[in-house]
């Protein structure tokens, strides 16, 4: 019996109709292999994921590979988007085990949920050195039966071993200059100064790292921190991995050029995305940066907005690619007779060589990922406009990718602190609007009356899995951003209803460590923490952010000194990977910073005066700087008590480590004093 009908996640669904008896993780699925006798088959992936569907395709809607799981298995299939915390530590030690990760993740386990043998995809028949599925799942069913209490006493020890991989955290003691000054260094040295990006294939958007140099160039002046951010979004955005007709980002690029992507497009990648360009253009005014953030926004909006006003997980790499076959980017790329089809040969020939379309492809069969060549000359902008317009309306009859709609906190809460924050630099309130509507929808749907948060939700329900230490700590940030933006206290006052639980329900008292998952969550075989930054900032580094810039909007003193204590991993990771640790370095640049903490009063805030010193302190460089906007002698926000208008006029105070400068109705000075 397949038991995934009545799941939220969109991944688990796909899997409902398979022949495998699927069981979703829970407590029930472990007690029926205890009492069959067999050990569990546990499976892990996500909906936008493309192996992961070939391996369905292959193995799981397969009869007789399903019939022999069924008979000497119990299956469990887990969403890693939904269990972060399940997927966290059978990885680690998949990982340990193989020096390598990925998904699809299949793990063995004992009926206890202790792993004993790994691995990723299998192909249905021995291929390239790995063994067939069905090879896979005969060896392991023959040495359960024949050499069960060998197989038991290794998965003993493989768990003896995760329990004892402790983080070594260091002192709980914030990086200092010398340390960011060592990570910089460190960055230099695994740069691209070709291609811009670190690393070599695949190249992942370094989202974090970025954050980090903008605000370290803004703190030093230091201009090789700035050109490795700038020519990095910059190469990025001509790149093929950014959507060249409707905006967005694909998840990675498998070359080191950029040029072709893997095609699924995620929430979290375009939403710290969209934050990073629109903060490269508060520095640099560059165009294309202000270009991006607008597409990357309007992309967020019109393509993952959910009618419940959330933003959906991710879309699909794979698509029909109109013969009913699933191929991965159909959706997306080009050959030179199509663009003829749509636009005529003068149009096509010059689309062809503004997008880098060729007869022999960038991609496969003859097909192009469009990007912007370097050398792109000069070209007729209205014309490319309407080039733009006639392909893009032409690729949007094309059968779409399919969306993954449910809603994660944490990725909801990061698009809320892009969306804002974009909207209000390129005075965009729709945007605005939309990051209130998905603030709205996690307050209502998401939060209980405990200050506890739901993971996930679909259609206007929320999933049984509880948050993480990630979705506190990046829904804080969003509410702390739409706060900032809106003037409205209330959500000032919701981010600190989220991190008191960080506090009580997360942080190891002594050492000031964080756990992702809570003290009261469900017990794995290891409680999972990891500090580094993947695809999306660590809950561990996110919260530590969140909390300092609580305690810069109230003074409250607990979360300051949770923030320092928590950015100790950053002092002992910092220099030697500040790759993985790029958003724990941001938040150490405010740190040193101060932040700054900007008051702007007014007699009302849609007064024309008051928006202008209002906006001029959201476009503030000052690493990790709070603002807060009201009217005088309101209540909304701790840093606005006893901020009198001068002479009547709006008014500007501008505070870092208990010291303040002169109030100001100059938005010029304003600027100045936050450069």
């Amino acid at each position: 019996m397949n038991r995934l009908a009545n799941e939220t996640s969109p991944y688990l669904l796909q899997h409902a109709d398979n022949p495998v008896d699927w069981w979703p993780w829970s407590d029930e699925a472990f007690e029926e292999a205890r009492r069959r006798g067999v050990p569990v088959l546990l499976s892990v992936g996500y909906s936008s994921c493309h192996w992961c569907h070939v391996l369905a395709t292959e193995s799981f809607e397969d009869e007789s590979t399903a019939a022999f799981m069924n008979d000497h298995f119990v299956n469990i299939k887990v969403d890693r988007e939904e269990r972060p915390d399940v997927d966290a530590v059978y990885m680690e030690a998949v990982q340990a085990a193989t020096g390598q990760g990925g998904w699809p993740m299949t793990v063995f386990l004992t009926p206890d949920a202790e792993p004993f043998y790994f691995g990723t995809y299998f192909p249905p028949e021995p291929r390239h050195g790995m063994p067939s599925f069905p090879q896979v799942l005969e060896g392991v069913q023959r040495a359960w039966g024949e050499r069960r209490d060998e197989v038991t006493e290794v998965a003993g020890k493989i768990v003896q071993d995760l329990a004892g991989r402790e983080i070594p955290y260091g002192a709980s003691e914030a990086p200092g200059e010398e340390e960011l000054a060592g990570a910089l260094l460190g960055l230099t040295r695994e740069y691209d100064p070709q291609r811009g990006g670190f690393g070599g294939a695949p190249k992942f958007p370094p989202s974090m790292v970025t954050e980090f140099l903008l605000r370290h160039h803004a703190r030093t002046g230091s201009e090789g921190a700035l050109q490795m951010a700038r020519d990095t979004c910059e190469r990025m955005a001509r790149g093929g991995i950014y959507d060249q007709l409707g905006g967005g980002f694909a998840r990675y690029s498998v070359d080191r050029d950029w040029i072709v992507p893997h095609f699924e497009k995620m929430l979290y990648d375009n939403a710290l995305l969209c934050r990073v360009y629109a903060h490269l253009w508060r520095a640099t005014g560059s165009e294309l940066a202000r270009r991006v953030a607008l597409e990357t926004a309007d992309f967020l909006v019109r393509e993952l907005r959910t009618a419940e006003g959330g933003f959906a997980s991710a879309l699909d790499a794979d698509s029909d690619d109109g013969t009913g076959k699933h191929v991965e980017g159909a959706y997306y790329v080009w050959t030179p007779r199509q663009l003829v089809e749509v636009l005529g040969p003068e149009d096509a020939e010059r689309a062809a060589q503004y997008f880098g379309v060729t007869d022999e492809g960038t991609f496969e069969h003859g097909q192009s990922v469009l990007q912007l060549p370097q050398d792109e000359g000069v070209f007729d902008a209205e014309r490319i406009g309407s080039i733009r317009r006639r392909l893009l309306a032409a690729r949007a009859e094309r059968p779409a990718p399919g969306r993954d709609d449910k809603i994660v906190a944490a990725w909801n809460g990061l698009a809320i602190a892009a969306l804002a924050e974009t909207g209000a630099y390129f005075d965009r309130p729709d945007l605005v609007e939309a990051a209130v509507g998905a603030a709205d929808l996690l307050v209502r749907l998401h939060l209980d009356d405990r200050g506890h948060l739901s993971r996930t939700s679909r259609d206007g329900r929320a999933g049984a899995n509880a948050g993480v230490l990630e979705d506190y700590a990046d829904v804080a940030e969003g509410f702390l951003a739409l706060a900032s933006v809106t003037g409205e206290g209330v959500w000032l006052e919701f981010a600190g209803l989220l991190l008191d639980q960080v506090l009580t329900r997360f942080t190891d008292p002594e050492t000031g460590a964080l756990y992702d998952t809570a003290a009261d969550a469900e017990r794995l075989i290891r409680r999972p923490q990891d500090p580094t930054d993947n695809a999306t900032p660590s809950g561990w580094t996110a919260a530590a952010n969140a909390l300092l810039s609580y305690a810069a909007h109230t003074g409250a003193e607990a979360h300051r000194t949770a923030a320092e204590r928590a950015l100790g991993v950053v002092k002992a990771l910092g220099p030697r990977v500040p790759r993985f640790i790029g958003w724990g370095l941001a938040a150490a640049e405010a740190l040193l910073d101060g932040p700054r903490e900007v008051a702007v009063v007014g007699p009302d805030l849609g007064d024309e005066k008051t928006k202008d010193l209002h906006r001029t302190a959201l476009l503030g460089t000052a690493p990790g700087a709070v603002v807060a906007a009201g009217t005088e002698g309101t209540d909304e926000f701790p840093l606005l008590a006893d901020r009198p208008l001068v002479d009547g006029d709006p008014t500007a105070y501008v505070c870092r480590n208990f010291t303040c400068d002169a109030p100001t109705t100059d938005p010029e000075r304003l600027r100045t004093a936050l450069s």
